[in-house]
């Protein structure tokens, strides 16, 4: 996986690495359209594209990766399709349970997973114990989210501690981002959307405030490490001012 890294390690600056990425995957039905092949294969695909990625951001220091699994709009799918994207995820969990003392990567869900059959949230649940043991890169799963769903779950919440007296009652952004799903994370500093989409689809709204965008044709099935390089190469040309100017 560092192969093409150590031939092409002046390509970005390993000191301006973002310190948190966050990826829509986007594309597996038309990677699998293209191939003649059934939708299911395309996120069988994917999966394998999302470890390979997990892993070369482990390699090469990036110390947060939140990823877009599956959408609180995604349910309006074909039964078949999401019960096939749901065995997916228990495969992936149950042999990232088998291989987490070794790779040491944390694993976080965010999203409403209560809906969840019993299997998987007992799963989740597993995962994230014994994540807490391990310091190294977080790997975020964004399960049943939506960025909407997010701010009005957050804001009830809010409301129902301030009714009971245990919310400041004065509201700011820190107080706000404390009932988020993401609470204690860093907000995204790179958002990559592959698939040629150029739209956040609802991906972190309240986080991605001041994030910075890539987009890209290549279908998430095909994406590699060559195309998370671009991806940071182009992040490192920006200056990112938060609303201010430019000194």
């Amino acid at each position: 996986m560092l192969n093409f890294f150590k031939k092409n390690k002046q390509a970005w600056e390993p000191d301006r690495l973002p310190r948190h990425i966050a990826i829509i995957m986007d594309g597996n039905g038309r990677w699998a359209a293209k191939r003649a092949l059934p939708r299911t294969a395309g996120h069988a695909a994917g999966a394998e594209t999302f470890r390979r990625v997990a892993t070369y951001c482990k390699d090469i220091g990036i110390e947060y990766l939140t990823v877009y699994a599956f959408s609180t709009e995604n349910w309006k799918r074909p039964q078949s399709e999401v019960g096939s994207i749901m065995q997916l995820l228990e495969k992936y969990l149950i042999e990232a349970l088998e291989k987490m003392e070794r790779d040491k990567v944390k694993m976080k869900f965010l999203g409403d997973v209560s809906v969840l059959s019993p299997k998987l949230r007992a799963l989740i649940s597993e995962t994230e114990s014994l994540s807490e043991k391990f310091d190294g890169v977080q790997v975020n799963i964004c399960l049943n989210y939506g960025g909407r769903d997010e701010i009005l779950r957050a804001a009830t919440h809010y409301a129902l501690d301030y009714k009971d007296g245990t919310a400041p009652q004065k509201l700011d952004e820190e107080t706000f981002s404390k009932y988020m799903y993401s609470s204690g994370l860093p907000d995204p500093d790179l958002i990559i959307r592959p698939s040629g989409e150029m739209r956040s689809s609802n991906f972190l709204l309240w986080q991605s405030a001041y994030s910075e965008f890539y987009f890209t044709d290549v279908l998430w099935p095909d994406f590699s490490a060559t195309e998370l390089d671009r991806a940071i190469i182009a992040y490192q040309t920006r200056e990112r001012r938060y609303g201010g100017i430019k000194k």
